[in-house]
């Protein structure tokens, strides 16, 4: 059974920092990564080949606004604010998909304005074939309250810039569903700035797709600023879902909360979490925690989980990370046996148990029964 583990960077690898990275709009200045590279190391090369240069015709996913139309504003050419406002690409996917997008969506919710039903947008591949790029806008104003849910399906090749700001005062939850086929590859950047008394609570569930790789990164600029950010996988034989996820603690009294909690089963089934926390040198205050957690179902699965925490400051109130993978609780198990129930009911219960903690946190009852009945297909494909 393979578990968690560590490699140690050959010598002939420059190790580089997120800050010693290249920052451009210019995918050439980055180049083709090797998978050398620290950051794309763990992550199939090959197949996001496609993804490192604009898409041209940029044809391959198609758009539908299912509610809060009123909140989709007017398109955003590349120098048009907010756009580029916070994001910067970290990587050659994200600079191409930049180039490659000339009218970015800009979702707006409006000053000290509370929005009741969730913003939804369903993006629908056209084909494994098909390429497409794409740079989305989330802005809630300051003091006002909404949900955003980017729902993925179909198949596609698909480079995903979001950038998210929450103005001061704001209360914003991003959620990012993958329910791709299984030959689909989508890679995604999410970069946000919180502002003071913000608050923002950032969901990535990854369900289906060949390849994908969706990594937020999120900075807590304002005093008392707060991100939660949470994540959901569940890796079937063949499938790669990863997720590079950083916390950035910029200003005083922030709160962090970071979870992300994976499934995998089958041959070749592969999660990678990679979790970075830096608490700066003026997050006086701060209070921190990240932790990723993998159950493995089945031989042939592998979980690479690597937890990261960088403090540069003495004066916080706590700080800590935890990473655990393995298989079933043998005691849980023992215990749910010793009540009559099946050993196959059992480890049903276990896996729902284990990840119906961060499908609750969602608040959106729809999406919640979706999400749980794709686990209960999921679990019965095991026990086949």
């Amino acid at each position: 059974m393979t578990t968690a583990y560590t490699e140690v960077e050959p010598a002939f690898v420059p190790v580089q920092t997120r800050s010693e990275r290249p920052r451009s709009f210019d995918p050439d200045e980055f180049g083709a990564p090797s998978g050398r590279e620290v950051n794309w190391k763990h992550t199939p090369v090959a197949q996001l080949e496609r993804l490192f240069a604009p898409a041209g015709e940029n044809d391959g996913v198609v758009y539908d606004v299912e509610s809060g139309e009123q909140f989709i504003v007017a398109p955003l050419a590349a120098g048009d604010a907010p756009r580029g406002e916070i994001f910067v690409p970290e990587d050659v996917v994200a600079a191409a998909a930049w180039q490659g997008t000339d009218a970015a969506m800009h979702v707006r919710i409006p000053r000290d304005e509370e929005v009741a039903e969730p913003v939804l947008v369903t993006i629908t591949g056209q084909g494994a074939d098909k390429r497409a790029d794409a740079h989305i806008v989330i802005e809630a104003e300051e003091n006002s309250s909404a949900t955003v849910v980017l729902r993925h399906r179909g198949s596609a090749q698909y480079a995903q810039n979001v950038e998210i700001i929450a103005r001061a005062g704001s209360r914003l939850t991003v959620i990012t569903v993958q329910r791709w086929d299984d030959d689909a590859v989508h890679a995604a950047s999410h970069q946000a700035r919180v502002d003071k008394d913000a608050f923002l609570k950032h969901f990535v569930i990854s369900f289906g797709g060949g390849v994908v790789r969706v990594n937020p990164n999120v900075e807590l600029v304002g005093t008392g600023s707060e991100g939660r950010l949470y994540g959901l996988s569940y890796a079937d034989a063949g499938q790669h879902l990863e997720s590079q996820v950083y916390l950035h603690h910029k200003g005083a009294h922030t709160t962090g909360d970071v979870l992300y909690k994976g499934a995998l089963q089958g041959d070749g089934a592969r999660s990678v979490w990679i979790g970075d926390v830096l608490i700066g040198p003026d997050a006086t205050g701060t209070d921190s925690y990240q932790a990723n957690r993998n159950l493995v179902l089945t031989e042939g699965a592998r979980a690479d989980s690597i937890p990261n925490l960088e403090i540069q400051t003495g004066d916080i109130q706590g700080a800590g990370h935890a990473s655990a993978t393995g298989r079933f609780d043998d005691e849980q198990l023992f215990y749910l046996q010793a009540r009559g129930i099946s050993e196959e009911e059992a480890r049903r219960l276990v896996v729902l148990g284990f990840l119906s903690d961060i499908v609750q946190r969602l608040g959106i009852p729809a999406i919640e029964e979706e999400l749980l009945a794709a686990i209960e297909t999921e679990l019965a494909a095991v026990n086949a």
